[in-house]
């Protein structure tokens, strides 16, 4: 599943979504994880509606953005197009979050997140896991 950061350096979230210059955006699974790519942020859009599109647009394909701060048009306008804005207590290291996603995704994941590494259209099958009716 694709994540994504805001941060000055890659290192940390540290930024606020509306400033960030780049998302850094990695691969994450419950076995792996690296990576993948800095996005740029920055728009020309003089309408803040725009900006915000803009930003969203770039984050295609991203299951979740981690980012320090988000206003609320923002995070409404990710989760139309169905990514989950999560925002942190604080500066947090990427490494950190990482290693509990992880963990998070070698457990029971929560249905929010379930529903975030479905990929689209996979409507209710992806609700329920296979591995949820064996422990029935």
């Amino acid at each position: 599943m694709r994540i994504a950061f805001t941060s000055t350096t890659g290192e940390r979230i540290d930024e606020h979504f509306g400033r960030a210059d780049h998302f850094y955006v990695w691969e994450i699974g419950p076995g792996a994880a690296r990576f993948l790519e800095r996005v740029s942020a920055i728009t020309s859009a003089d309408d803040e509606e725009d900006r915000i599109a803009a930003r969203a647009s770039a984050l295609a394909g991203c299951a979740i953005v981690y980012t320090a701060q988000i206003g609320g048009p923002a995070a409404a306008k990710l989760v139309s197009r169905r990514i989950h804005p999560m925002r942190t207590s604080g500066e947090v290291a990427v490494a950190e979050v990482v290693e509990r996603l992880q963990e998070v995704l070698r457990g029971r994941p929560p249905p929010w997140l379930r529903k975030a590494m479905a990929p689209a259209g996979a409507g209710a099958a992806a609700e329920t896991p296979a591995d949820e009716a064996k422990d029935d």
